[in-house]
This record gives structure tokens, sequence and C-alpha cells, in this order.
């Protein structure tokens, strides 16, 4: 299944490369069941938009979408939103 390969793909590939990146604060794969398909939405959370550039590029609105994600994915966004939290209940942080 593409769904299970992508997840693999995040978990093996993705998300140790990003523990590596300074200013990475964290990661999360999202999974949505829908009819026949399987969405998902990775929200990785930075210290800055610096961080973010080490990882993306000069470009960060542009999404990083591996030719191994490509591969099994039907669809992608190729595109990237930049959201500041404005509440976490996991932070003691305000």
């Amino acid at each position: 299944m593409n769904a299970d390969a992508y997840h693999r793909h995040f978990m093996t590939k993705v998300a140790p490369h990003l523990k590596d990146i300074p200013g990475h604060r964290g990661a999360s794969l999202l999974r949505c069941e829908a009819g026949d398909r399987v969405e998902f939405l990775a929200v990785t959370f930075w210290e800055s938009i610096e961080a973010i550039r080490k990882f993306a590029g000069q470009n960060p609105d542009v999404a990083i979408v591996e030719p191994e994600a490509r591969a099994v994915l039907a669809e992608f966004d190729d595109f990237a939103r930049h959201y500041e939290v404005a509440y976490n209940s996991t932070s003691d942080a305000e």
C-alpha cells in the first residue's frame, strides 16, 4: 500500500534527517482515511524562519517532496505554509 510506503519513508528518512538540523523542534505526521485514499499532513516545528531555510533553502514556501515520496504519493502540495504557534498545550511556555 502506498500510504504505508510513505509513512515508512517519513519515519525512516525524513524524521531522522530533521532531527539533525539546528533549530528543528519536532514533527508530527497526521493521517486521515478519506474514502479509498489516505491523506497525510506533515507538521514540523522550528525555532525560526532561518532554521526552516537550513532545511528548505532560500524559498521556504516551496514544499520539499523527495523523489521517494513522489513515487508513492498520488498527489501532493508544491507549497508550504508557515504559522507561528499561538498556543500549545504540551509546552509550559506561553
